[in-house]
């Protein structure tokens, strides 16, 4: 437990760490921020999507081999 607390205190201080200017970072200056965040949502969704669907028909394979 103790590790854990120090590992997570050491990942949110490790943002204070980081030598940033006062402009915001490339795809937030010319706002294609949302573009990356939507293409990261879409790839997710399509991963569990596709996970869903292999679950489906591996539970369907099973009962057939069980039968």
């Amino acid at each position: 437990m103790r590790k854990a607390t120090l590992s997570f205190l050491l990942l949110l201080s490790a943002n204070l760490l980081l030598a940033q200017g006062s402009e915001p970072d490339f795809f937030r200056n010319i706002g294609k921020i949302y573009v990356v965040v939507a293409i990261i949502v879409a790839t997710f969704i399509g991963i569990a999507l596709f996970l869903f669907y292999m679950e489906r028909k591996v539970n369907r394979l099973e009962r057939e081999l069980n039968e």
